[in-house]
């Protein structure tokens, strides 16, 4: 049985006068325990929408949710549901409560009525796994937004929650920001094993995941590994969506002759494309006016200083 598993799922928002905008429309998904998914779509796709449907923040107009085998319909089943499923928002001053990190983070234990030597425990575990030890005793409102995104996160690890969803929790971040929380999802997912799914409008942030799915009208577009959806640049573009700038870069270079295979999605496999066109004897040769120019450069600043140049 999956974590989560969505069956013909159907949400419509209530309008004036009697009307109503469907934001999701028989969507059918399911995501295994342990699964790092991205979620993509242009404004307007229904993404916030199904993630909110996850926590049993917004319950189905029509179809089913269930995390774990529990119904979000089931009133009885909504606290479990929430400790298993934790959420990272768009913008973390919405997630911040408490005037002090430390005292954040172990709220939700504390609502759980956890032990306190428990919640100490929980909370180093979860500061700790997030970078953030040397600021627990910080006002909130002194950090960075990348910081207080870490705060949240660590908020929802106290939990000892099963799977995290990020609902453009980086989209208010510099990229300086985006990566730094970008590395902690990777490295929570690779070390705990913590079921990730991955909202984003960042190409890039996808291209890292096990698996893409496209949002498009509130209907399922695509689902498939970054490099199957990728591979798809065209019907992308034609959904409104960017793709990573690796895979456009490959195919202006295959639309000009150049021999880069189709399934590039990462700027690494890009670089190792481009690579193996040049031949060994060219690229040592290069290796070995760098070593030279290297050398050359330590010999100039030696003879400045009046030293003696250091052999190769």
């Amino acid at each position: 049985m999956a974590l989560i598993e969505i069956e013909h799922l159907s949400h419509a928002y209530p309008m004036g006068e009697g009307g109503q905008h469907v934001a999701l429309e028989d969507v059918s998904l399911a995501i295994e325990a342990g699964e790092f998914v991205a979620v993509l779509g242009s404004n307007g796709s229904g993404k916030s929408t199904l993630a909110k449907h996850l926590d049993a923040l917004l319950l189905p107009t029509n179809g089913t949710c269930r995390i774990d085998g529990m119904d979000t319909k089931n009133a009885d089943q909504v606290w479990r549901i929430r400790q298993k499923v934790g959420m990272v928002f768009q913008n973390p001053d919405n997630q911040l409560i408490a005037a002090v990190v430390e005292d954040d983070v172990a709220f939700g234990p504390e609502n759980l009525g956890v032990p306190p030597r428990e919640i100490r425990q929980r909370v180093d575990e979860a500061l700790a796994a997030v970078g953030m030890t040397k600021f627990r005793t910080f006002a909130p409102h002194l950090l960075s937004g990348g910081q207080k995104q870490r705060i949240a996160i660590a908020g929802a690890l106290a939990m000892q929650t099963e799977c995290l969803v990020f609902d453009e929790a980086t989209a208010m971040l510099d990229p300086e920001g985006r990566a730094e929380i970008l590395s902690i999802v990777k490295k929570l997912h690779d070390e705990q094993h913590i079921t990730m799914v991955y909202i984003t409008h960042f190409m890039e942030e996808a291209a890292v995941a096990d698996r893409v799915i496209v949002l498009d009208h509130g209907k399922l577009a695509m689902d498939g590994t970054p490099r199957e959806v990728f591979a798809r640049a065209d019907e992308l573009q034609e959904l409104g969506l960017d793709v990573p700038l690796s895979v456009e870069l490959g195919a202006k270079l295959r639309n000009d002759g150049i021999a880069i295979p189709q399934e590039i999605v990462t700027e690494d496999d890009l670089v190792q494309a481009l690579a193996s066109l040049v031949p060994s004897h060219q690229r040592n040769a290069a290796n070995d006016e760098r070593r030279a120019g290297v050398q050359r450069s330590m010999n100039d600043k030696s003879d400045a200083k009046g030293g003696v140049p250091v052999a190769d």
